[in-house]
């Protein structure tokens, strides 16, 4: 049979004096960093690609940046182009992965880390590949798919030379590289704009059916941002890890995938050109 002791006004008084210094004990053998390594860091990439592979490229690489820097990432996702450049420009990301005419719009609120220091940045426009389009002017009229108003080389390029050069053409904003890609292959559209670098990753059946008919110039490659609201000790820590993980085989391998060749120091100077180029009259606001 259970028996149930009422207690006294002494047995209180013992019982909370013990609770109290086992709170203390626990507070003394609590290293203060703890508090610090519950930030979760919101990482933002623009959807060049469908989510499901930004997610293939990006977890793994986060993963490896936990590891190395002891800091806690989560990877925050955007349906399209558009609505990852109102979370950036309301900086709901700790760090970015983002076109560069995005890291000149948004210099005062984010610095930029790392880059691809190997291949440059360079729009393309392709045709299928049975297309009797040849040359820039035979586009004069026809349809042409982008990722996005505002995707620097895949989109804002491509349209300032075609502006440049006098050709008007009928665009459609279709949300990923892929799509583009993938419309002009199944004749959906007449031509589209992309960069190298993402048309090398879509399935041979793809780039089997396209052809490139022009490129535009070339500038510095997308920057990885972070947050000026952050730490200058939390960049160096996620500069030098990534630094390092380009020092390893596993790493470059991961790293080729964003894609980023060979990663490097990325500076605002890397991209003070693009404030030359008269961007902003192709610009879209959103």
């Amino acid at each position: 049979m259970l028996k149930i002791t009422a207690s006294t006004p002494s047995n209180r008084r013992t019982w909370a004096m013990r609770c109290i210094g086992a709170t203390l004990l626990l507070l003394t053998t609590v290293p203060p960093a703890v508090a610090d390594d519950t930030t979760v860091y919101r990482v933002g990439i623009v959807p060049q690609f469908d989510s499901r592979t930004i997610h293939d490229i990006w977890t793994p690489i986060l993963a490896q940046l936990q590891t190395r820097t002891g800091l806690r990432f989560v990877l925050v996702g955007s349906a399209n182009i558009p609505v990852f450049e109102k979370k950036f420009e309301q900086q709901e990301f700790d760090f970015a992965y983002i076109n560069p005419y995005h890291a000149v719009m948004a210099a005062s609120h984010y610095v930029p880390l790392v880059r691809d220091v190997a291949t440059p940045l360079q729009g393309i426009i392709v045709v299928h590949s049975d297309s009797p389009i040849k040359k820039l002017s035979d586009l004069q009229g026809k349809n042409m798919d982008f990722p996005a108003p505002n995707a620097l080389a895949a989109s804002l390029l491509p349209r300032a030379q075609l502006s440049e050069a006098g050709i008007t053409v009928q665009a459609r904003y279709v949300k990923t590289h892929t799509s583009v890609y993938l419309n002009v292959a199944l004749g959906q559209t007449d031509a589209g704009g992309g960069i190298q670098q993402t048309l090398e990753e879509q399935p041979i059946q793809v780039r089997e059916k396209l052809r490139v008919i022009d490129r535009t110039i070339a500038v510095a490659s997308h920057p990885l941002m972070a947050s000026r609201r952050i730490s200058q000790d939390v960049h160096e820590k996620v500069r030098a890890a990534l630094l390092a993980l380009g020092e390893t085989a596993d790493g470059r391998a991961m790293l080729s995938r964003i894609p980023m060749d060979k990663v490097g120091l990325a500076t605002p100077a890397n991209y003070e050109v693009l404030k030359q180029m008269g961007l902003h009259k192709v610009y879209v606001p959103n």
